[in-house]
């Protein structure tokens, strides 16, 4: 009887074991809540004013940090450092910085990102990031 116990308890043990193993995450599911917008978006007009407020501030992508994201060196920091692919525009390093998916949510620190820019970033590269 007690190597029947014995038994039992190894195969209970072995089966947790089993079990524990095979819980594994393998995929983050990220869904998408980006408003689609459909008007011409202008960098100078629609995105940089969020990007000087919220983005290119002391610390921050002023010039310490990459990419540059003042004025002056924007365009030219997005376009040329990687950070815009506008053959898929939803793989764009900037967007996946932007939305949380790369790492923490940008701007750092803040509850949301601040007037739809998730949807205006993907707009204005998906219209072929033009220095407009």
């Amino acid at each position: 009887m007690s190597k029947k116990k014995t038994g039992m308890v190894l195969i209970l043990i072995a089966c947790i074991i089993v079990t524990i193993a095979s819980c594994t995450k393998t995929d983050t599911v990220l869904i998408d809540n980006t408003q689609v917008i459909t008007t011409t978006v202008s960098l100078s007009k629609d995105i940089q004013p969020i990007l000087t407020k919220s983005c290119a501030v002391s610390g921050c992508h002023s010039g310490s940090q990459a990419p540059n994201l003042t004025a002056a060196a924007a365009y030219t920091s997005l376009t040329t450092g990687g950070y815009v692919n506008t053959g898929t525009p939803k793989s764009s390093s900037v967007y996946l910085w932007l939305t949380g998916k790369k790492a923490v949510a940008m701007p750092a620190g803040s509850a949301n990102n601040p007037s739809n820019i998730n949807a205006l970033m993907l707009a204005w590269i998906t219209q072929g990031a033009k220095n407009n």
